[in-house]
């Protein structure tokens, strides 16, 4: 079977790539691809028989793809990521595998792959649906722990505005201005929060929408943003992520 991997860490799709010939020695990889805009030129030209698609890609998320070119292949979303599993199932998705990938999630998804082409394709499809959205109803924190000079303080996550990085240390701003320093993070950070209430604008800051006092167009289709308390002047929505950023505002 003819495969193309579209993801953008080296190492990972180095990986998947190794865990695939182990388990499939007749399945070739054909490509790997590190974006969205040359997985939509690959596409155009080449029709493989499996997809396996990280999410979160170096020039935005690989959804961009389904919109601007037909995808006919089934396609196995691999992810950091699990609140996107409901809007993969929309598109060509047969399984979402969550990083790390673990060789046996691999095997079975390969399985459910195979299982497809059978009569009993639909409860398949359903299961992986239904898979998808325990996925989507998983609990996330409800407060932190912070620590306060020489004491911890239990903090609800309602009362925190955003989170950022600096020099290597990740920080919660709460909304009464103060800074305090996590053992987090942003990426993990990203699965613990609720992605109703967090977006990551960037590669520094997860904001909640309560933050944001004000939006500003800036230069190359960005987006520079105004946060309650913060003495940051330069918060800018990548680029990359400022279509999917006003359709989180505008639910």
């Amino acid at each position: 079977m003819n495969v193309v991997i579209i993801e953008d860490e080296p190492q990972a799709a180095q990986l998947l790539e190794s865990l695939l010939v182990s388990i499939r020695p007749d399945f070739k990889v054909l490509e790997k691809i590190d974006t969205v805009k040359k997985s939509i030129q690959w596409l155009k030209v080449h029709q493989p028989q499996l997809i396996f698609m990280d999410i979160q890609l170096a020039d935005g998320l690989s959804f961009e793809i389904f919109d601007q070119v037909k995808v006919t292949a089934p396609v196995i979303f691999t992810t950091a990521y699990d609140e996107y599993a409901l809007k993969a199932f929309k598109v060509n998705s047969i399984d979402y595998i969550l990083k790390p990938i673990a060789k046996e999630e691999l095997s079975h998804a390969l399985l459910k792959l195979e299982s497809l082409s059978s009569p009993a394709a639909s409860p398949a499809i359903l299961d992986s649906i239904s898979q998808a959205m325990l996925m989507l109803t998983k609990k996330y924190k409800e407060r932190f722990v912070l620590k306060v000079g020489e004491h911890l303080k239990s903090v609800e996550v309602s009362e925190i505005l955003f989170f950022f990085s600096l020099e290597k240390t990740t920080f919660a701003q709460t909304k009464d201005g103060r800074k305090h320093i996590l053992d987090f993070t942003l990426e993990q950070l990203e699965a613990l929060v609720d992605p109703g209430r967090f977006f990551r604008i960037n590669r520094k800051y997860l904001v909640a929408a309560d933050a944001i006092q004000d939006m500003i167009s800036y230069t190359n289709s960005r987006l520079k943003l105004v946060l309650k308390t913060s003495d940051d002047n330069d918060v800018i929505v990548a680029r990359e992520r400022v279509q999917e950023f006003k359709d989180w505002l505008d639910r």
